[in-house]
């Protein structure tokens, strides 16, 4: 017989390439996953990986179990549902991971919902990057997922993941309002010179804020990364800094700030959607589309060209 945990540790493998990358996906140390393998090779009777380097592979018989074994996990994921769906009651424990500026401007919202439809619903929130996230629900560390996709870097579908759009949120310039007053740009290369508080190319919205600055012809001068826009908004309210911001974010912004709308090269404002990510087999688990349902009020209910800030209704060229 074929152990269920041995099968999804041969997934994580397949999926990451290294025994250290499938062991961090599922929190595992190297040598449990290793022990995990041989287990699993003893069960099958054959040679599922084979050494190279410092490394492994999959051997054809390895890669042919992998590909048996994402159907076995889903329809395991499947049966779990129609399960738990028997009772008809909204019940259990949903991980939702998700990165800032939604777990601030949305989650209190969904979350509040939650609390007065479903009180035997256990919902926990982690703070993760999209990527972090991402990789987090296809090793089965979250349920449900919040992901970002920016105009012109579109992500690819990924098997096994069902995904539902929540909403689409227009990207600002953010200034100082004095160095607006002063000089308010006309294009994204007149702030060539400032310094700039932007996320790690690592993340989506720092590789995207990046191709922009690119594409207008400079390279930003960092005076700040991090992945919090709080300390983003902050650099720019004390004159230390421009920035990027969503305008989902913009509610946060004081006095202090004066946002600028963007125009891409084909005239409309460059925008981010904003989505919901579960695995296939979880889609239509009463708890998971509870959550969904809460996510997607939430975010309707929520004004996303509204600012405490100063705006420019005009466009400014990219």
């Amino acid at each position: 017989m074929l152990s269920v945990r041995g099968l999804r540790v041969l997934v994580e493998l397949e999926r990451r390439g290294t025994l250290a990358e499938a062991a961090r996906a599922l929190n595992y140390t190297p040598s449990a996953v290793s022990q995990q393998l041989a287990a699993l090779e003893r069960e099958a009777g054959v040679a599922l990986l084979t050494p190279v380097g410092r490394g492994v592979r999959l051997t054809d018989a390895g890669r042919m179990l992998a590909a048996h074994a994402h159907e076995i996990i889903g329809a395991i994921a499947r049966a779990e549902t129609d399960l738990a769906n028997l009772s008809y009651t909204v019940s259990g424990q949903v991980r939702v991971a998700s990165f800032q500026s939604v777990l601030l401007e949305v989650a209190p919202r969904a979350l509040a919902l939650l609390a007065d439809e479903h009180p035997d619903l256990d919902v926990v929130l982690f703070q993760r990057d999209v990527d972090d996230a991402h990789s987090g629900l296809l090793s089965h560390a979250f349920d449900l997922i919040l992901g970002e996709e920016f105009d012109g870097h579109p992500q690819p579908p990924v098997p096994g993941v069902q995904r539902e759009d929540l909403l689409t949120d227009p990207l600002w310039v953010a200034l100082p309002s004095a160095l607006a007053a002063q000089r308010a740009p006309r294009r994204l290369a007149d702030l060539a010179d400032q310094p700039w508080a932007l996320e790690s190319s690592k993340t989506r919205m720092g590789r995207w804020a990046r191709t922009e600055c690119f594409a207008a012809g400079f390279n930003p001068r960092i005076r700040s990364e991090s992945t919090d826009p709080t300390l983003h908004m902050q650099l720019v309210a004390s004159g230390l800094a421009v920035s990027f911001v969503p305008a989902l974010f913009g509610a946060r912004l004081g006095r202090g700030i004066d946002v600028f709308a963007l125009a891409g090269a084909d005239g409309a404002a460059p925008r981010r959607t904003l989505y919901t990510e579960v695995r296939d087999g979880q889609a239509r688990h009463l708890a998971i589309r509870a959550v969904r349902s809460a996510f997607v009020a939430a975010a309707g209910g929520i004004p996303v060209h509204r600012t405490n800030g100063t705006i420019r209704t005009g466009m400014m060229d990219a």
